[in-house]
């Protein structure tokens, strides 16, 4: 559902005029609310990326050429350049307050600002988090450029690189214990909502283009919901139902004054300035003594198509490339073959599609080495050994054609399983099928456990149960240090 919008001006992130076709007009935010034609930002629909990775090719020989000549960058490069605020295609943003820290760069095309939240973590990244800061910058060397081209075709402010560095650090395989994948970390339901493949075989939230295009409109539609990049960065985080319920819960659109409240999880109060801050420290790193920062080369590749159902591992080594390559390329490729069907395009390193059309084109590289199982009693299906091995049933029906799944298999049969010869099933490239879902905490269980007795004699619990002074559970455990099982006692009305 469309809120009413009503953006607070920040008296520290003041936004200087500027517009662009593809994204809000000057007039869409004026003096703290928004017009009533206000719409949600047009954007593509992500499936042709081919002008943004050429330009990203044209950047990657740019960067070389500047490594050899020693010029050193100041800011991620894929991050918005703003040399004209009076003049700049989108809105811009004058970091106010922030003078003392003598910086390069005081221009965001994302509303910044410089409180006590941002200098919390400004500290945390100059502290016990450079580490951290230095590892997400070099890899932004070698993605933030792609992405923040993506982003602005999509009619979104560059400075969202932020976002993701904030929630992956640009890793494609990061993971959260949520299940959250990807250098945008999409939960699955959202990231197939949103266009993204995710099956046995692939998971394109850890393809860094397909996954920018869909975090594109993705946050295309957070930004029309809520009409402030503070409040659309904060439901990319909790979602956007808890910051719909947060606004209606404490009267305002401010997120600075959501804060205050008790309704948003810390993790998400920490959130938005945490993309402040690391937008102000990387667009200024000579300023705050980043000036060492050995960033990766720029993604770089070219494109073969190869059959579904392509060995990855023989191809690799025909190509004499390295299969890690192989998988650095092509991220979104979950297992040692390509997906069934007639087509797949692969990336592969640079100057290698010609190799691949001399020496590989017309040979046979179907995958065929799969792992044999010996059926040990009578009766046991297909289907039956899926779930014994944790694999999707389409997936050993595809590679046991001609078998129904259902059907009960004799003793001393054989049939494939799809891990390859000669490689464990507990091999990282199968870590997904092993997950442990996340333990819940014993005082959730006993809530639960509680609920279900109260409700099979017809009571009813109250949602905060009587503790210390009728303290909730949470706080009485804090306060009292009192175990959770002394505490809980469920308050039950007698009415029927």
């Amino acid at each position: 559902m469309k809120l009413n919008k009503f953006v607070t001006v920040l008296l520290v992130g003041t936004a200087l005029t500027g517009c662009a076709s593809n994204s809000k007009t000057s007039s869409d935010i004026n003096a703290g609310q928004n017009s009533a034609d206000a719409r949600v930002i047009s954007s593509r629909n992500g499936d042709n990326d081919s002008e943004a990775v050429s330009l990203a090719k044209a950047h990657a020989l740019r960067r070389r050429e500047d490594k050899q000549n020693g010029i050193l960058q100041n800011g991620i490069v894929g991050s918005a350049e703003i040399s004209s605020p009076d003049n700049h295609h989108s809105k811009v943003y004058y970091l106010y307050g922030a003078e003392q820290l003598n910086l390069d760069d005081y221009y965001f095309d994302i509303p910044v600002v410089y409180n006590d939240a941002v200098k919390k973590w400004i500290s945390y990244f100059l502290n016990r988090g450079r580490g951290f800061f230095e590892r997400y910058s070099a890899r932004a060397g070698r993605y933030a450029p792609l992405l923040g081209k993506i982003l602005e075709d999509n009619g979104l402010p560059r400075d969202l690189i932020f976002l993701a560095m904030a929630e992956s650090g640009f890793q494609n395989n990061a993971k959260s214990w949520a299940k959250a994948v990807g250098p945008w970390q999409f939960m699955p339901y959202t990231g197939k909502v949103y266009g993204l493949k995710i099956d046995w075989y692939i998971d394109e939230r850890r393809d860094p283009i397909k996954a920018t295009g869909a975090a594109s409109r993705y946050l295309t539609k957070l930004y029309g919901d809520f009409g402030a990049w503070e409040l659309a960065s904060a439901a990319y985080n909790a979602g956007e139902g808890k910051m719909s319920r947060a606004i209606g819960k404490y009267k305002t659109e401010n997120f600075w004054n959501l804060t205050k409240g008790r309704y948003l999880k810390p993790e998400t109060k920490d959130y938005v300035p945490k993309i402040m801050a690391l937008a102000i420290i990387g667009k200024n790193l000579r300023a705050f003594g980043f000036e060492d920062i050995d960033f990766y080369e720029p993604l770089d590749f070219d494109e073969i198509e190869v059959p579904g159902m392509t060995d990855l591992m023989t191809l690799a080594t025909n190509l004499e490339v390295d299969f890690e390559e192989i998988q650095r390329l092509n991220p979104e490729v979950s297992r040692w073959f390509t997906p069934p069907g007639p087509k797949y395009k692969l990336r592969v390193p640079i100057g290698y599609k010609e190799h691949y059309e001399e020496c590989c084109q017309n040979m046979t590289l179907a995958a065929s080495a799969f792992q044999k199982y010996l059926i040990p009693k009578n009766g046991l299906s297909i289907s039956q050994i899926a779930k014994k091995f944790k694999v999707h049933s389409y997936a050993m029906e595809d590679i046991n054609k001609g078998i129904n799944i259902e059907q009960g298999l004799k003793k001393g049969d054989s049939v494939f399983l799809p891990f390859r010869e000669g490689q464990s099933i507990r091999d990282n490239m199968y870590a997904d099928l092993y997950d442990k879902p996340r333990r819940q905490p014993r005082w959730k269980k006993f809530y639960r456990s509680r609920t279900k007795l109260a409700n099979s004699r017809h009571k009813k619990v109250s949602e905060v149960f009587v503790g210390q002074k009728g303290a909730a559970v949470s706080r009485s455990k804090k306060k009292a240090g009192v175990p959770v099982s002394t505490v809980i006692k469920p308050k039950t009305s007698t009415r029927r």
